[in-house]
């Protein structure tokens, strides 16, 4: 069995790769897509495409893994390494903080399922986490994603879905 400073050091690695694979998923759909290299900055990538009136949409995301329920805190660390010296507390997420969180879900090595959880919903629940079947009608939904900044299309969507 792996030691707990072992297990850490891979969860890290995952959380990266995952950033990178939910990049290359979303640069293949928007083309416009980049991770962000800022390493204090509440969100992971940046997406920038054109809607349907031609205007330009820019979208702050936050990846997280998701197994069983998406976590929609920040301001942490895992692993071994959970000393935290930069003065950044934890918080939730937040219209202030991004747009989206895009929770990753792994199934095998080459399968996988995004969902798509608007900050505007996770202020209104007031929750730090959800599960992921409550979230079903999120997974994969990337009109959400568009949309994640319209707060009259949110909303309407998850009374629709029965998630508020």
């Amino acid at each position: 069995m792996a030691s707990s400073e072992e297990r850490g050091r891979q969860a890290s690695i995952d959380g990266f790769a995952h950033e990178h694979m939910v990049c290359g998923i979303l640069m293949k759909r928007y083309k416009n897509v980049s991770l962000v290299d800022l390493p204090l900055s509440p969100y992971d990538i940046i997406i920038v495409f054109k809607n349907e009136r031609n205007e330009e949409i820019i979208i702050r995301a936050q990846v997280k893994t998701s197994r069983t329920s998406i976590s929609f805190t920040g301001g942490t660390r895992g692993g071994v390494d959970r000393e935290y010296k930069s003065g950044v507390k934890t918080y939730v997420q937040s219209t202030k903080t991004s747009d989206v969180v895009i929770g990753y879900k792994p199934i095998s090595d080459d399968q996988f399922e995004l969902y798509f959880v608007p900050t505007i919903l996770i202020e209104k629940w007031d929750s730090k986490s959800k599960s992921l079947n409550i979230l079903s009608s999120l997974k994969n939904n990337y009109e959400i994603l568009e949309h994640c900044k319209d707060k009259d299309f949110v909303l309407e969507k998850a009374k629709e879905y029965g998630l508020i």
